[in-house]
């Protein structure tokens, strides 16, 4: 039976109560929503699921100790009092991240210099040595939160920010960060029940985040190492158990679309639609917007158009209005979600959005737009028995309003840090022994090797997309994301995502947005 400690998920405003509901999916206990980030109490199992699976977590911090401090000499010397040799040792290098909030600390850098010196003294006193600091790549991740006199000293189990998934092998102006992208596409609640398209593309993230979700596999498979790979006691047997299990995964029936009019655009998506093995799932094809027609089969439109300060964008306004007069025009019957900044290009769209849910995409306060797209006039859509607010969508309407009663924009925009490096607050955690999962089933994965030319023309929907065919998803061929062959995401063979060796042989390189 493993004791359960306190955990951190951090995460973009406005994705908080999705990230609250994947923990919850996940097993977790003792879930608490705070502003960018999401308490909760799980054991060593549930802390590596947390990196692995979560689609909207941008780092998982384990709390080492919380105190208060009014000075630089305050957080030092309680900095002393942990016994680092837990943690540490003369050969290990470590980095230092702080996060400050509060009148008495203005400097954050300050902040993490007193806390690496208090770490290397205590090391100096008691064997005379002491171990190095390394950004770059360190051993051990520190953080260090402060929110005035309240302090968090946590153990980074992520490293590299969880958005960058190891999939992207190029990108374009202003790219969609992933989490920000995984996050909107739950708070449709689609989950792989019909077709889904983007429209405008761009590097494809929206497209490769839908067919991880349609499919319920773990964004972490693409990642080179996690943090807690390099702990002490990493368990190598239960995190190699945890990448071997598909038995969540799920088949999908449907298909995905990516468009964009900018061929270069095109050609980078469909690069890193095949880096990450979904060229199965994903078709993308360039083509305007403009001459979109009506779907087929019953689809959802989830897209993030240019809007000015993300991208300059000739006739900007022009644009918005071409899209609510597709969107009214060859998209009836279904939904569209769109994410923008500026209210003036939401206004050209002309139609009435039935949810309008506050985000932010990099520090633009942006809103995340639904748009039910129906035949006729509203009162007859509801008469019909046409439902405009869910009761999910009508909480996330409340939870707009709390949003922007507690957003401060203004302060947060001056501050250094970035959206992912927000505000944790203060919690009073309950440690509980809680028995842990014995489920243990080994478990393999798959690849799509197909990855032949379809001739397709743009928005045809008819043919070329045989589900059935001899690539894909098959596990029982030679090729693919077999863990247990040599191809694929085998961490032990000879080929794909080796993690042993610290290396990716498929040129599967990160990306730094």
């Amino acid at each position: 039976m493993e004791k359960e400690f306190e955990l951190i998920a951090k995460t973009f405003m406005g994705l908080e109560p999705v990230l609250a509901k994947e923990l919850t999916q996940l097993g977790a206990n003792d879930i608490q929503i705070g502003r960018r980030m999401v308490s909760f109490t799980g054991n060593k199992e549930l802390m590596y699921r947390a990196n692995f699976q979560l689609h909207t977590a941008i780092r998982i911090l384990k709390p080492i100790t919380h105190f208060k401090a009014k000075s630089a000499d305050d957080v030092y010397e309680e900095i002393k009092k942990v016994d680092w040799t837990e943690y540490l040792d003369n050969n290990k290098t470590f980095a230092v991240d702080a996060v400050v909030f509060s009148d008495e600390f203005r400097h954050s850098k300050f902040v993490a210099y007193k806390v690496k010196d208090a770490i290397v003294d205590q090391f100096r006193e008691k064997t005379g040595q002491r171990p190095n600091i390394s950004v770059a790549n360190p051993d051990i991740r520190l953080n260090i939160h402060v929110a005035e006199d309240k302090c968090t000293l946590s153990l980074d189990s992520s490293g590299e920010s969880l958005h960058r998934r190891g999939y992207r092998q190029e990108s374009v102006e202003a790219p969609l960060n992933e989490v920000l992208a995984a996050g909107m596409i739950l708070m449709t609640g689609w989950q792989g029940d019909t077709d889904f398209i983007d429209p405008m593309c761009g590097s494809g993230t929206l497209l490769i985040e839908a067919a991880l979700i349609a499919r319920n596999m773990a964004p972490g498979l693409f990642r080179k190492e996690f943090a807690f790979e390099k702990w002490p006691d990493f368990d190598k047997d239960l995190f190699d158990e945890i990448y071997n299990d598909d038995s969540q995964e799920r088949e999908f029936n449907h298909h995905i679309y990516g468009y964009d009019i900018d061929m270069k655009a095109v050609n980078t998506a469909n690069m890193n639609v095949k880096a990450a093995g979904l060229s199965r799932d994903i078709t993308v094809a360039q083509a305007d917007f403009k001459d979109f027609t009506q779907p087929q089969e019953k689809s959802i439109i989830v897209t993030n158009p240019p809007y000015g300060e993300r991208i300059s964008t000739p006739d900007l306004l022009g644009t918005y209005k071409m899209i609510g007069e597709r969107l009214k025009h060859q998209f009836l019957n279904n939904d569209a979600w769109i994410l923008s900044y500026r209210e003036e290009c939401f206004e050209q769209i002309g139609l009435k959005p039935s949810l309008k849910t506050p985000l932010y995409n990099g520090s633009l306060e942006c809103e995340f737009r639904k748009y039910q797209i129906f035949d006729g006039k509203l009162r007859d859509f509801r008469s019909e028995g046409g439902i405009v607010k869910t009761d999910e969508e009508k909480r996330m309407m409340r939870e707009k309003h709390r949003f922007k009663k507690e957003r401060e924009f203004k302060k947060r925009l001056s501050e250094t840090e970035e959206n992912e490096e927000g505000d944790i607050r203060s919690f009073k955690f309950h440690r509980h022994d809680v028995l842990t999962s014995d489920d243990k089933r080994p478990r393999r994965r798959d690849d799509d090797d197909d990855d032949k030319k379809r001739g397709r023309k743009p928005f045809d929907r008819k043919g070329g997309f045989d589900r059935k065919g001899k690539g894909g998803f098959d596990r029982r061929d030679k090729g693919g994301f077999d863990r247990r062959d040599k191809g694929g995401f085998d961490r032990r063979g000879k080929g794909g995502f080796d993690r042993k060796n610290k290396r990716q042989n498929n040129d599967f390189d990160s990306y730094d947005d």
